[in-house]
């Protein structure tokens, strides 16, 4: 098989029952009954509504990186800047230029996808689009930050360094380790994989067939 003939096919499942049964505050859990391989299955998973990140890089090759706290694993965890895709109509890189300024305080004015990827297919549908950010400025005004943001420790680190951390499993955060090797690949190839900023995202448009709750 060639690398080009390698890509995920979408399948859509006739969904028979689809019912919310636990609605949390950030997201939920859904059960849906589906038939599939002459059979009818039963799944539960979380209901996402996705997420976009940013992998800030500078004109030196160094990764703008913030250190939080995350509770489900206790960890004060090395990450780049994300958020949710909780506002219902905007654009994933409107997304995206928001939670750089929100978190980071910063701008950019060169924008391409760097990689799309799904968290946890097996229990989840989260689907996280990295985008690369570069061309960085000040933002024009800086955001009060609260909670598990109230302590974010930010640093500037060289990509180079990074993928070293990241290949002594130093660092886990997903959406930081597929960000640092995509990055590292790309730059090795020119920057030719990019994608443009407002590239189709077909892992966010997860077919449904679900009956009406």
């Amino acid at each position: 098989m060639a690398a080009s003939d390698l890509r995920d096919e979408p399948v859509l499942v006739d969904v028979t029952d689809s019912t919310t049964v636990y609605g949390g505050r950030v997201w939920n859990i859904r059960r849906d009954a589906f038939t599939y391989g002459g059979g009818s299955i039963v799944r539960e998973y979380v209901d996402h509504t996705g997420a976009v990140a940013i992998f800030a890089l500078d004109e030196q090759d160094r990764a703008l990186l913030i250190q939080q706290y995350r509770h489900p694993v206790r960890v004060r965890d090395w990450e780049i800047p994300a958020g949710l895709l909780d506002i219902p109509g905007e654009d994933p890189l409107e997304a995206a230029k928001r939670e750089l300024a929100e978190e980071a305080d910063l701008t950019a004015t060169e924008w391409h996808v760097l990689s799309d990827f799904f968290t946890s297919p097996g229990g989840s549908d989260e689907a996280i689009r990295i985008y690369l950010a570069r061309g960085l400025a000040p933002a024009a005004e800086t955001f009060e930050r609260t909670e598990e943001e109230a302590d974010i420790e930010v640093r500037w680190v060289p990509l180079d360094e990074l993928v070293d951390a990241v290949l002594a499993r130093q660092v886990q955060n997903p959406s930081l380790v597929i960000a640092a090797l995509a990055a590292d690949a790309a730059r090795s190839r020119d920057w030719s994989t990019l994608g443009e900023a407002d590239a189709a995202w077909p892992g966010r448009s997860r077919p449904v067939g679900a009956p009406a709750e």
